[in-house]
């Protein structure tokens, strides 16, 4: 049984738990020393810790939707916002901006919206605004996924990975040319952060939630083509 753990998240996975498990050592060493009040919330704390740095790299097996009119979820979290926007670096035109807040507490891994190639990746370095806030997209640190879709019509797609205010990297392990299943996961963001799923705005796509739902990964319809089966 595979353990559900990324493999993004090396070498945080085997570091992190390494590191606590030795202050827990330093802590038990000096025990006689210290009153056992103190041990007590000292251990619990770091067992708290190691837990949720655990819990943030978690990988749980899902069984995606696989359905050429759905545009999925490409991140676990919370829709904080939906805005149409001029998109013209790669739509070329008006766009369907749905940004996602990932908390500290959700899962963290980027999946693809349907199946599509990766026609190409943008890095972008910048500033480490709140992932809240919908000016975190213009001016964080960033990395786009430029997706074409495969399924009809071959619509322009756009992912946009974003830091926030304590997420400091950003994991792309696609590549430009790539061929992505929908649902197919590609990366991730190491810590709170923000994604966004750009689509063109079109009266063929139909937008399936509203700001404040929650959403998961490739089990969540952001979007979908109507009249597709």
């Amino acid at each position: 049984m595979r353990i559900p753990l990324t493999r993004y998240g090396l070498p945080e996975v085997a570091v992190y738990p390494a590191v606590i498990a030795g202050l827990m050592a330093v802590v038990a060493l000096f025990a006689s020393r210290l009153p056992t009040g103190a041990i007590v919330a000292t251990e619990t704390f770091l067992v708290l810790v190691l837990a949720w740095a655990l819990m943030f790299f978690r990988d749980p097996p899902r069984r995606t939707i696989q359905d050429d009119a759905m545009l999925l979820a490409p991140a676990d979290g919370r829709v904080a916002d939906i805005e149409r926007v001029d998109e013209k670096d790669f739509l070329g035109g008006p766009a369907l901006r749905i940004g996602i807040f990932l908390s500290i507490f959700n899962t963290h891994i980027n999946r693809s919206p349907c199946s599509a190639k990766v026609e190409k990746i943008t890095y972008r370095p910048g500033k480490y605004l709140n992932a809240m806030n919908r000016l975190a997209g213009k001016v964080n640190e960033s990395n786009n996924l430029a997706l074409r879709r495969t399924g009809s019509p071959q619509d322009r797609l756009l992912v946009r990975q974003i830091s926030g205010a304590i997420a400091r990297r950003i994991v792309c392990a696609a590549h430009e040319g790539q061929q992505l299943a929908g649902g197919e996961r590609f990366g991730m963001i190491k810590f709170g952060s923000r994604t966004e799923l750009y689509l063109p705005a079109s009266d063929k796509i139909e937008c399936m939630v509203q700001v404040g739902d929650r959403v998961k990964a490739g089990l969540t319809p952001l979007a979908k083509y109507r009249g597709e089966t």
